[in-house]
């Protein structure tokens, strides 16, 4: 399964929607404009919010908290490094590993089964990535990691 997150060209905040294989509008996503830190809401074709990710404010490294059901799910934390990206995510038991400034990498579980990979499509006017996960019911939990990775990606430049 797949969902391919599009990002709009005119916007004021990160505004992007969110198509399925059959080019059939899922999600919208929409960053919130007066807030402190990062608050981006994924909202289903209803209107009706189904996902949140709030950036952690007086932390030393980006770290975004991720909701789903008004309910926190867990975090996505960036790592310190030098040379290359990494992220931490501490819940489901997934793990992060890729090419994060290529933007291609893959969430696994504990046990190394693939959960969901993430890549960037090139020759876009705007940014568009490729999610593509196994399980239905890892759809929204994969599309609000990737959308915290690209966050914390972001806020940095």
């Amino acid at each position: 399964m797949k969902l391919f997150l599009k990002q709009r060209f005119f916007s004021w905040t990160d505004t992007y929607d969110v198509f399925d294989e059959d080019d059939c509008v899922k999600y919208f996503v929409k960053a919130e404009f007066f807030s402190l830190g990062h608050v981006i809401r994924v909202y289903d074709t209803t209107g009706n919010e189904v996902g949140c990710i709030r950036e952690k404010l007086l932390t030393f490294l980006p770290k975004f908290e991720i909701e789903i059901g008004g309910e926190v799910l867990g975090a996505v934390s960036k790592r310190f490094t030098f040379f290359r990206e990494n992220y931490s995510i501490d819940y489901n038991g997934w793990e992060v590993e890729g090419d994060f400034l290529g933007w291609d990498y893959s969430v696994k579980d504990s046990y190394g089964a693939m959960i969901v990979s993430v890549s960037k499509e090139i020759f876009n006017f705007t940014d568009t990535y490729s999610i593509t996960f196994c399980r239905s019911s890892d759809e929204l939990p994969a599309l609000l990691t990737a959308i915290a990775i690209d966050a914390a990606n972001c806020g940095k430049n």
